[in-house]
């Protein structure tokens, strides 16, 4: 039987941060499925389309990759793709605490299944989804933080909405 584990997440949008964990991820679990959330009271930037669409084109390279759109309770999910583990990343003590909460919850949710914690590569331990939108939004460069696939969907946001504005002023 083939060990499935799920890497979940908003990926509003994906980083380089989140690629890393894939990657070394892919390296260990024969299946990998990267779940994004809906996540529609967080009021994502990208919609839920276009969030997995950047995320299977950032991930094209590796074979072992599924990459699924999801609302509602990530147990469901679970049971769904009889997932063996959740693969969480954590950047620091705070992101920690807040993923040790979950990984007790969803255990409880699925009847057992473990969370697996990945730290970032040192590269990318200040890389996440907020900042990026952030530098984006105030005409930033993020092209070293995102897959490139990433980079030209923010520039094309960016220039959205820089025309937005133009209009009202």
């Amino acid at each position: 039987m083939q060990t499935t584990v799920i890497y979940p997440g908003t990926f509003d949008p994906i980083t380089n941060g989140h690629l890393d964990i894939i990657e070394r991820s892919a390296l260990l679990f024969p299946k990998i499925i990267v779940a994004v959330a809906a996540s529609p009271s967080k009021k994502p930037l990208f919609e839920l389309e276009q969030r997995i669409e950047l995320v299977q084109q950032s991930c094209r390279h590796l074979a072992n990759i599924e990459v699924i759109g999801f609302s509602g309770l990530l147990a469901e999910v679970i049971k769904q793709y009889q997932v063996k583990a959740i693969i969480r990343g954590v950047r620091a003590v705070a992101d920690f605490e807040y993923e040790l909460q979950l990984s007790h919850l969803n255990r409880l949710l699925t009847h057992g299944v473990e969370s697996l914690f990945f730290p970032p590569s040192d590269r990318w331990s200040y890389v996440s989804s907020t900042m990026i939108r952030e530098i984006s939004l105030h005409g930033g460069d993020t092209q070293a933080l995102v897959p490139q696939v990433v980079y030209q969907a923010l520039q094309q946001k960016h220039a959205k909405h820089q025309q937005t504005l133009d209009v009202k002023a």
